[in-house]
């Protein structure tokens, strides 16, 4: 615990309260005592707005402080938007979460990331894809990023560990609530590599409907581009693409994710609808690594 206290960790337990408006305490504030001391009229003037319910400050900081005795219980560290080592490319998005809550070792600032993600019912030439260039950015240093959801993430993560890298799971659920239970295995070769689980929600959040959006937008934007290999038309993975294209990061699609196949086996449709976009299409970590 830093000079600070608790003050991220109830930061970050406020309701009703936008990202920015988040950062926007957390930079005002410097220790816990200080936040703890202030009336909801003075936080209202710090937001500039009026809050529509009201801020039962000791509350929000047991919850805080439970928060962080069940973090430090399960071995689960975390960062502040203020600590030196806090993703540098989370920082230029719009909404990045003022705590990032994480198993095994955060990935160097200096180093540049990238995302992978697509179905979780991919084609079995799209899983080879996902695979080999994943593969292939490891062997070349690259550390990959994707969600740990079964198919296209799964793929990459297994392919970015046989390269030689140390790959980024970000999860829609506490970084101690592995999802799908069926890749326990993987998480914890994850970690046994070298690479780390990454969460925003605090310990103890199991899955919900609304969260694997939400994280989307963290796998887009730690990373310098985003690979969609296939996706349907309708997709988490395009989520992640549209949140590329708002956060200005690269976006590729795979040259598998694109070719038209038999209706009804595999859909295609968002890939290929990327390609027609603009996206541009990659065969292997060689176009990734020299595009001009």
């Amino acid at each position: 615990m830093t000079d600070r206290g608790l003050l991220d960790f109830i930061i970050s337990r406020l309701k009703d309260i936008t990202y920015r408006e988040k950062i926007l305490l957390c930079e005002s504030f410097s220790q816990e005592k200080e936040l703890l001391k202030k009336s909801k009229n003075k936080i209202e003037s710090i937001l500039g707005r009026r809050l529509e319910n009201n801020l039962d400050l000791d509350i929000i900081r047991k919850q805080a402080e439970s928060d962080a005795k069940m973090a430090g219980f399960r071995g689960i560290k975390w960062v502040s938007w203020l600590d030196s080592i806090y993703p540098p490319m989370l920082r230029e998005i719009y909404d990045p979460p003022v705590m990032l809550f994480y198993r095994g070792r955060l990935p160097e600032t200096d180093k540049p990331l990238v995302a992978i993600v697509g179905t979780r019912k991919p084609s079995p030439q799209a899983s080879a894809q996902a695979y080999d260039i994943a593969k292939g950015l490891g062997s070349r240093g690259i550390s990959v990023v994707s969600g740990l959801a079964l198919g296209i993430d799964s793929m990459s993560h297994r392919g970015n560990i046989d390269g030689g890298a140390a790959t980024v799971a970000i999860l829609g659920s506490g970084a101690d609530e592995i999802y799908p239970s069926s890749n326990r295995n993987l998480a914890r070769k994850i970690l046994d590599t070298g690479g780390a689980l990454l969460s925003e929600y605090p310990v103890g959040t199991g899955p919900r409907k609304w969260t694997f959006p939400a994280r989307n937008r963290l796998i887009s934007g730690v990373s310098r581009g985003v690979l969609i290999v296939e996706a349907p038309a309708k997709s988490g993975a395009l989520i992640t693409a549209g949140f590329a294209l708002e956060q200005n990061r690269e976006l590729w699609v795979s040259s598998v994710g694109i070719k038209e196949i038999k209706a009804g086996i595999f859909d295609r449709n968002g890939t290929i609808k990327l390609a027609q976009d603009g996206a541009r299409v990659i065969d292997n970590a060689s176009d990734i690594l020299y595009e001009d």
